[in-house]
């Protein structure tokens, strides 16, 4: 039986393709972008979430733990050795307040079914279906590839939220179980795309072209983030990139960089470093919408 690790299930999505939505939400990426909004999704492990404002300080968690990997502090709260915790559970399982909870679980693929049909109607009322985002859904395709056969079987739509960083038989082969790729493209220098993610460009373009060359239905996704890509080179460079693709004119959906997920990378007992990271305005967002329409390409803010 195929399973998968997600972190999250997000009923009644609106912004993660058309219609009203389910997106499964993957554990897992081979980016590490400095700006991720779900830090929670970058390791492929089962990860402890800790929220100091819920705690009241039972010590239930210090007690359940096989480990002796928690202690309390009077000024933060529960502190986990993250050396000795191995991500058990057994802390989350007995907090009374939510106060830590695990991020990741294991789910068969006849479990996303269940999961998906209870929101048919919704699909059915607003042309929507279900999402596979992360993270990077990419990273476990053999349950990613099993779960859209699945839901195809049941003539659900089916959109992947991905990177593009993935092999091109990977790549291809998800395309052909796929209704829609939601195509992540942080920008065009390999430098500074290595620089601010980890990992060089050329796959993710070169991925992002074949695929295109297939006929895949395509949405493009910027990032758009003050002080690392929304410099106009960079978005004219990727204007002009989308703009070459082949087939019909990709749409871009332009996705405003803000502050709301340091609190996660606080509940990891990781800090978020910004750098010179900063959230763009209203104004300089329709300008950018304005550039790609240049281009001849319509972009949008939001998902």
């Amino acid at each position: 039986m195929q399973s998968g690790l997600i972190f999250d299930v997000k009923r009644y999505a609106i912004n993660d393709g058309p219609g009203i939505r389910v997106a499964i939400f993957l554990k897992g990426c081979p980016l590490h972008c400095r700006w991720c909004h779900n830090p929670e999704s970058i390791s492929a492990k089962v990860q402890k979430m800790f929220n100091k404002a819920k705690c009241i300080g039972c010590k239930s968690c210090i007690v359940a733990c096989p480990e002796d990997a928690c202690v309390l502090s009077v000024a933060e709260g529960i502190i986990t050795d993250r050396s000795l915790c191995t991500g058990c559970g057994a802390c989350a399982d007995v907090c009374p307040t939510k106060a830590t909870e695990m991020s990741g679980r294991l789910v068969t693929v006849e479990e996303i079914v269940a999961i998906v049909e209870k929101e048919r109607i919704f699909f059915d009322q607003s042309g929507g279906g279900v999402t596979f985002s992360g993270g990077e859904p990419l990273l476990q395709h053999e349950f990613l590839l099993a779960a859209l056969g699945a839901l195809g079987r049941e003539s659900i739509h089916r959109a992947v939220d991905t990177s593009g960083y993935a092999k091109q038989e990977i790549i291809l082969e998800v395309a052909k179980q796929t209704d829609l790729f939601l195509y992540d493209l942080k920008m065009m220098d390999s430098s500074r795309h290595k620089k601010w993610t980890g990992v060089d460009n050329g796959r993710i373009l070169n991925n992002l072209q074949l695929l295109a060359k297939t006929g895949a239905c395509i949405e493009i996704r910027v990032p758009l983030v003050k002080g690392v890509n929304a410099d106009l080179q960079n978005l004219e460079q990727t204007a002009a990139f989308v703009a070459s693709l082949a087939g019909e004119k990709k749409t871009v959906s332009l996705l405003p960089y803000h502050y709301s997920m340091i609190n996660k990378y606080q509940k990891l007992g990781e800090v978020f470093d910004g750098g010179d990271m900063s959230e763009s305005t209203v104004d300089e967002q329709a300008e950018v919408v304005e550039l790609f329409a240049s281009f001849g390409i319509q972009a949008t803010i939001g998902g």
